[in-house]
C-alpha cells in the first residue's frame, strides 16, 4: 500500500487530493513540519530536501507534488486521472502537469516578495505572463484538458485555491473563479480538506 507522507497546512494538500481521487486505500503518514519532523534522518531518508510531501510505494520512494501526480496516475490507471501514452491530450497533460510547480508557484513568489525580475531570465516569464496564459487555458473549461478532469487540474487546482481562495496572493479573475469553484465541489477535494484540517 503506498504511504503518503503529509503535513497540515502545506503543499502536501495537492498529494491528499490525489490520493483520495484514486479511490485507492493508502497509508497517511503525518510528518507535522511545525514540529521539525522532516528534519529527522528517517524522513531525509525519504527525501533529502525535507519537505513535504512525499510517497513510498514499496521500494520506491519520491518528492515533489507534480512527480507524485505524475506517478499515482500511472500506478493506478483505473482512476483515469492522465491521459494514456497513446492520446494526443498526453502532451498537454505533461505540460499542464508542471506547469503548476514550473510558472505558478515562482509567479506567487513572485507576487508575495514583489520581487523584480528580467522575464527574460525567470524560467516562468513573470507573474503576469503566467496567470493571463492560465486564464485563456481555463476559459475552455470545464478542466485544463476540457472535458477530462486530470492529475494536472490537481497540482493547478490546488495553487489556484491556495494563492486565490485562500490566501489572496493572487488576484481573483472570474476563470479562475468558476474553476476553483468546480475542483471544491470535487467530493475528493472536500475529503481531502476535511484531513487536512484535521
Amino acid at each position: 500500500m503506498m504511504q503518503l507522507y503529509w503535513s497540515p497546512r502545506s503543499r502536501s494538500f495537492s498529494a491528499l487530493w490525489l490520493m483520495e481521487e484514486t479511490g485507492k486505500p493508502y497509508d497517511r503518514v503525518l510528518t507535522d513540519i511545525s514540529t521539525g519532523a522532516q528534519r529527522r534522518a528517517e524522513y531525509l531518508a525519504i527525501n533529502p530536501m525535507g519537505k513535504v510531501p512525499a510517497l513510498k510505494d514499496g521500494e520506491a520512494t519520491l518528492a515533489e507534488s507534480a512527480a507524485i501526480c505524475a506517478y499515482v496516475a500511472e500506478r493506478c490507471p483505473d482512476a483515469k486521472l492522465a491521459p494514456p501514452l497513446s492520446d494526443p491530450l498526453r502532451a498537454k497533460y505533461l505540460q499542464w502537469l508542471f506547469f503548476a510547480p514550473g510558472c505558478i508557484e515562482p509567479a506567487m513568489v513572485q507576487i508575495a516578495t514583489k520581487l523584480e525580475m528580467n522575464p527574460v531570465s525567470a524560467g516562468w516569464g513573470d507573474a503576469q505572463r503566467v496567470f493571463d496564459v492560465l486564464d485563456v487555458a481555463l476559459e475552455k473549461g470545464p478542466w485544463i484538458l476540457g472535458e477530462q478532469f486530470s492529475a494536472a487540474d490537481i497540482a493547478i487546482g490546488s495553487a489556484l485555491n491556495f494563492s486565490v481562495r485562500l490566501f489572496k496572493m493572487v488576484p481573483s479573475r472570474p476563470t479562475f473563479d468558476a474553476y476553483i469553484a468546480r475542483c471544491v465541489s470535487r467530493p475528493a477535494f472536500q475529503r481531502a480538506e476535511k484531513i487536512a484540517a484535521g
